[in-house]
């Protein structure tokens, strides 16, 4: 199995996000700003540890003007909601995965193609610095901040070590979206 990637994918996107954030001249101002951050995974996932440090590092930036709160495991909304919250600002920054809802992104649905990537990490350079043309159409009523993948065609598990396919005997699995469970 290959090793599970750092949370610093996360934590270097969302830090760019963070400047083009405290940098906003609409969020400049004298009064304490609060950013909703949400997500849909436990408070256990890198992502939670990711948005903790990138909020502490908008206020920081910000002098203490902008603070953050995170809602994890849907707090806020589920997981196929998160797009429309960010949209209708239920959240300020929200974790959309657009594998969950077939069809309404087909342009980034090609990022989840079986086989397109071989790592993580070049390929969440590679999609997102490709898909960053096409964002401002495919999800035009919002920010477009970063995307990223997992590592391709590893299984994750909290339980039990995934290494070959007789490890999953027994075990009820799901595919992480649509693309991957069409193959």
């Amino acid at each position: 199995m290959p090793a599970r990637p750092s949370n610093h994918p996360f934590a270097a996107a969302l830090a760019a996000a963070g400047l083009l954030i405290a940098a906003s001249g609409a969020l400049a101002q004298d009064k304490t700003f609060e950013l909703k951050l949400s997500h849909w995974v436990p408070p256990t996932h890198p992502l939670q540890k990711a948005m903790e440090e990138w909020g502490a590092s908008i206020e920081k930036a910000s002098n203490g003007t902008i603070k953050s709160k995170v809602f994890p495991s849907q707090q806020l909304g589920k997981a196929f909601d998160h797009y429309d919250m960010a949209r209708d600002g239920i959240a300020d920054l929200t974790y959309v995965n657009p594998g969950y809802q077939p069809g309404r992104f087909p342009i980034i649905a090609a990022g989840e193609l079986p086989f397109l990537v071989g790592d993580a990490k070049g390929g969440i350079r590679a999609v997102d610095t490709w898909y960053r043309k096409y964002a401002p159409t495919e999800m035009k009523d919002v920010k477009y901040c970063f995307s990223f993948i997992l590592d391709p065609l590893t299984w994750h598990s909290s339980k039990k070590k995934i290494v070959v396919p007789g490890d999953i005997k027994g075990m009820k699995v799901r595919p992480s979206q649509a693309t991957v469970a069409a193959w």
